[in-house]
């Protein structure tokens, strides 16, 4: 009976709906998140990612063997010293405008990547020249060996170092991109972005697939439908509804509370979205008070229960699992190192004696809520309850996701749109180690969102690059991680396992770190 209501209810919402009339060339996804932010290198949202990974492409990619694969590069050395990398791009590589990518459109990209990334920073310090050769042939000229070069543009998730035109790349990284023209198997339809309703993508016409299979971010991306529609359906009920009765063929990210229906209709796959499971942070903005003082991050450490986040995002435990490492927890750098205070059992008045050290004065407390993206709703609304419970006078602000994401840009004060506090999700391989885990950086100004500011930990993670094997980089982890849980520039809520459902008639679909949409085709 419930699926019948679900689909009387979806005929009545969408049959007069000529946008989404059906059509065999037309895949229609139900994204996790309404397209706000269209510059892949400003923001790290994963919404965004998927956006970049649509309209660019990569000079390497990552295969689902997690082996470094050339992707626009069609050959390369290294010289005996490890300190120059020469490049060729493949002959043919066109943007979406017709123009040829040249070697300082790779270049202009890589520089303003490598100012918003974290693997990038690293990077450009251990740059001594970009240098062009030709059209199609730069170098990397290091002043010192960096090990993790092909792996730092191969990264495959946020920040990418996605391939930009130049005139666009040599926008300020502090400021949003307007211009779309991508490198990548998709087009961008900009005029018929709609946002809180639709993003659109044709296929580019330009893009030059390699010959090899498809594998994740690598090989071949071959477009095989003419669109692709991105429908933004906040409410669960809709989604599910649309998705029931075929008006949508893929719904990206739906809620646990929906597993149960999706996994027992036979028409429907539903599989994990991903090899790894995505993380749950709690983050704090360090420019402003209270946060600003340790204690009072040190504060929610014993008054943060990692069940009781996943419980709220995830639902059922067999999707999810305490994790108290700052890197995933099926990955290599993975360890409880330094992780007494979370894990062992909540001590409310520990939290409460270090909170009135730190001198809280009963101010505001602004809690960003995005409501319409379950997981993080979810996260804060738990959020502001311990809070609430440990004496603290919470302002939670509900917005979109979009709002969200440019709200948490702001170093402003409190009473000038500024914030205190967020909860967000990280894919398992954007927090694999300490190379590539954006929050983990503590460089000030020019860290993540919260900016954290701890000399040690940027030391030990500079160790960490130049460590000469897996072993040593396994106890630098652990020893970074230490001076993590000290602090504080975010606390680990635990790890859920994501799911993607899609209609038996769509065939391609390949779950990897990000969204893949290209080689995916319908019966």
């Amino acid at each position: 009976m419930y699926r019948l209501a679900i689909a009387v209810l979806a005929i009545a919402l969408f049959s007069t709906s000529a946008a989404l009339a059906a059509s065999p060339e037309t895949l229609r996804l139900i994204a996790q998140a309404d397209l706000r932010v269209l510059d892949p290198i400003w923001t790290t949202a994963t919404i965004t990612r998927n956006y970049g990974y649509m309209v660019y492409d990569t000079l390497f990619a990552l295969d689902n063997h997690l082996q470094v694969r050339p992707q626009m590069v069609e050959r390369w050395t290294v010289d005996g010293d490890k300190l120059k990398y020469t490049f060729t791009l493949r002959n043919g590589l066109k943007f979406s405008d017709s123009r040829p990518v040249r070697s300082g459109d790779c270049i202009a990209s890589l520089k303003r990547w490598s100012e918003r990334d974290a693997l990038g920073q690293s990077l450009a310090a251990a740059v001594a020249e970009y240098r062009i050769v030709d059209d199609t042939t730069f170098s990397i000229i290091l002043k010192k060996p960096f090990p993790l070069l092909l792996d730092a543009l191969a990264k495959p998730d946020s920040n990418v170092p996605f391939i930009m035109p130049q005139r666009v790349a040599e926008t300020s990284s502090a400021e949003q991109i307007k211009d779309t023209t991508g490198s990548g198997p998709f087009k961008f339809v900009k005029e018929d972005w709609q946002p809180g309703h639709q993003a659109v993508f044709v296929k580019n016409p330009e893009y030059l697939p390699r010959p090899e299979p498809p594998s994740w971010a690598a090989g071949g991306k071959v477009v095989r439908v003419d669109r692709v529609e991105w429908l933004y359906l906040p409410d669960p009920g809709t989604a599910m509804a649309a998705f029931t009765v075929g008006e949508a063929d893929w719904w990206e990210v739906p809620p646990p509370d929906f597993y149960a229906l999706l996994s027992g209709d036979p028409t429907v796959t539903l599989v994990q979205s991903s090899p790894f499971s995505v993380a749950g942070i709690l983050r704090f903005n360090q420019l402003l008070p209270p946060f600003d003082n340790v204690k009072m991050r040190q504060a929610l450490l014993y008054a943060v229960d990692q069940s009781e986040y996943m419980a709220a995002v995830a639902g059922d435990p067999k999707y999810w699992h305490t994790c108290y490492s700052f890197y995933a927890c099926s990955g290599p750098a993975a360890s409880d190192a330094g992780a007494e205070a979370l894990i062992g059992p909540r001590n409310i008045g520990k939290a409460k004696e270090l909170i009135k050290e730190a001198g809280y004065n009963g101010q505001k407390i602004v809690v960003l809520d995005p409501t319409d993206v379950f997981a993080q709703h979810a996260a804060a609304l738990v959020t502001a309850e311990l809070l609430r419970r440990l004496g603290i006078n919470v302002d939670v602000q509900a917005m979109d996701w979009g709002t969200a994401v440019s709200r948490r840009a702001s170093e402003a004060p409190i009473d000038q749109g500024g914030w205190n506090i967020f909860t967000t999700m990280f894919p398992g391989f954007a927090i694999l180690d300490p190379g590539v885990n954006d929050p983990l950086r503590a460089n000030g100004k020019d860290a993540w969102f919260g900016w954290p500011d701890d000399p040690l930990i940027e030391k030990l993670r500079d160790a960490w690059l130049s460590a000469p094997d897996a072993a040593e980089r396994k106890i630098i982890a652990a020893d970074l991680q230490r001076e993590a849980y000290k602090s504080v520039p975010y606390i680990p809520l635990g790890e859920y396992s994501s799911r993607t459902a899609f209609h038996h008639d769509l065939v391609g679909v390949d779950t990897g770190p990000a969204l893949f949409m290209w080689n995916v085709s319908k019966k």
